[in-house]
């Protein structure tokens, strides 16, 4: 079975609850309430997860080293946890938002975090991480800016724009936990959300009467940042400005080199930075288009997020075909040669002056090596699971961080296999081993049928290295071990 493969290096310094956070740094606070709301984004009445009455939620701004401060009030009828995406903490990981690192947030209790976002630049978002509570929102934007006495490796913007693409069901996130755990798919979404509404009607068989969709209103001759990124629960899906070029410069906190594309693909959980410059002549709008990919084209025309980019100057409404995306979208190939292509701009500075390649993870001696295998999910003791390389996670009663810090013995085991089990899966509560201020190398085989995506959480990770087909030790001398990226979530297809 031929499968993407890749190779982060990422570090692992063993915490401590030390906090962090220094009095010559700003405060920055923010008040949140999480209840539901009820909205009709595809037609049909639906319950989703707000912020502050908001849909999506708000937006974190905040510059390199900031002291951030939430306080979060849960007003759901089930715990909450709200996880950063993207921020890195240092020494502070029971601030990170999931179980291996904090007790829920119970109903009507409130809970207040406190994270810096130490050196760290770029563009990043939230969401609560427990229940499958995101596939109803919660989410929202973060945005990490540059000091002043930092340069950034392009012109100021004359705007900057966030993005939330992502597919999205009618049913609420209960009923479809409900599903999964009955051993059921998800099947079709009904279909993709753009900052949280429906498509624009450009096709009265595909969109109905009546859908609100998003509008973005910009100058011409301007440029704009536009921050997007892929919130949704499963979907890969090809973003795209209709007769615009959208020149990626950064991603999940690194700068990248500068590279115009036509469309890219933007797998679950992954953010981008683009600059993109009016420069048409707005005879009409313009089409924004997120649209599935690797399935069935025919079958799925009507998963599609389409917003509207509109000059102040514009002449008229968008009409007419959306803009092509590749050229097929069962093309693996394609998607896989936009990643590669993907770099670090090495001679930019990011959250210090010095050169974001000074950093050379490629000269590093590697302490440990685990190859993390995932297939189909199976039915292991009556319930439909996924594993990794045989293991099933089982969550314990008590966070792993505070069994850690607490000497609680019995919660987990430091057992996770440096390959693959072989054998029938079991369950498990199995915790790789990692040695203090060591570099470890992970191997990502998926042998499932469908696209992954594999997420770091509070760290980045260098990605060296991607390709078809089962990694064996002589795939080392593939290694991009100079201007791989430096990011938190990266893409994993199937054969």
């Amino acid at each position: 079975m031929a499968s993407f493969r890749f190779f982060p290096l990422f570090l692992i310094y063993i915490s401590s609850f030390l906090s962090l956070c220094f009095a010559g740094d700003p405060f920055v606070y923010y008040d949140w309430e999480v209840h539901y709301k009820n909205i009709s984004p595809l037609g049909v009445p639906t319950q989703v997860i707000a912020i502050n009455n908001q849909f999506p939620g708000p937006l974190v701004n905040v510059t390199t080293n900031n002291n951030v401060v939430v306080n979060v009030t849960n007003s759901l009828d089930e715990e909450l946890l709200i996880t950063w995406n993207g921020i890195q903490h240092r020494r502070n990981s029971w601030q990170d938002g999931v179980l291996g690192t904090n007790c829920p947030i119970p109903p009507n209790w409130n809970w207040t975090y406190q994270f810096q976002v130490k050196d760290q630049i770029g563009s990043f978002f939230y969401f609560p991480s427990l229940n499958f509570q995101r596939a109803s929102g919660g989410y929202g934007g973060i945005i990490v800016n540059n000091r002043d006495v930092i340069a950034v490796p392009f012109a100021k913007p004359d705007g900057d724009i966030t993005i939330f693409i992502g597919d999205w069901y009618n049913q609420n996130h209960t009923d479809l936990r409900k599903t999964l755990n009955g051993g059921k798919d998800l099947g079709m979404p009904h279909g993709v959300l753009i900052n949280g509404k429906g498509p624009y009607q450009y096709n009265r068989t595909f969109v109905p009467d009546g859908i609100e969709h998003e509008t973005f209103n910009v100058e011409p001759g301007k440029t704009y940042r536009l921050r997007v990124h892929n919130v949704g629960i499963s979907t890969s899906l090809n973003f795209r400005i209709q007769n615009h070029l959208i020149a990626l410069a950064e991603t999940e906190g690194t700068y990248t080199m500068q590279q115009n594309f036509t469309n890219l693909d933007i797998h679950v959980g992954q953010s981008y930075s683009f600059l993109v410059t009016m420069d048409q002549n707005a005879s009409t709008d313009y089409y924004v288009v997120a649209s599935a990919r690797f399935v069935n084209e025919t079958i799925w025309r009507r998963v599609t997020g389409v917003a509207i980019l509109h000059y102040s100057n514009s002449k008229g409404k968008a009409s007419g075909p959306l803009p092509e995306g590749p050229n097929d979208v069962f093309d693996k190939t394609f998607s896989l040669n936009q990643a590669r292509s993907i770099r670090t701009n090495v001679s930019a500075g990011a959250a210090r002056p010095n050169p974001q390649g000074s950093f050379k993870y490629g000269e590093i001696n590697v302490t440990d090596v685990y190859v993390l295998k995932n297939k189909p999910p199976v039915m292991i003791q009556g319930k439909r699971r996924t594993t990794l390389s045989g293991i099933s996670y089982v969550n314990p009663d008590t966070p792993l961080r505070l069994a850690d810090w607490y000497n609680v013995k019995g919660k987990y085991t430091l057992d996770f296999p440096n390959e693959p089990l072989t054998g029938a899966p079991r369950l498990g509560t199995s915790v790789i081993n990692g040695t203090y201020r060591g570099f470890i190398e992970i191997i990502l085989q998926n042998n499932d049928t469908t696209v992954q995506t594999y997420h770091m959480d509070g760290y980045a990770f260098f990605v060296a290295g991607m390709d078809f087909g089962e990694w064996t030790n002589n795939s080392r001398g593939t290694y991009n071990k100079w201007d791989g990226v430096a990011r938190c979530t990266v893409q994993n297809a199937e054969s």
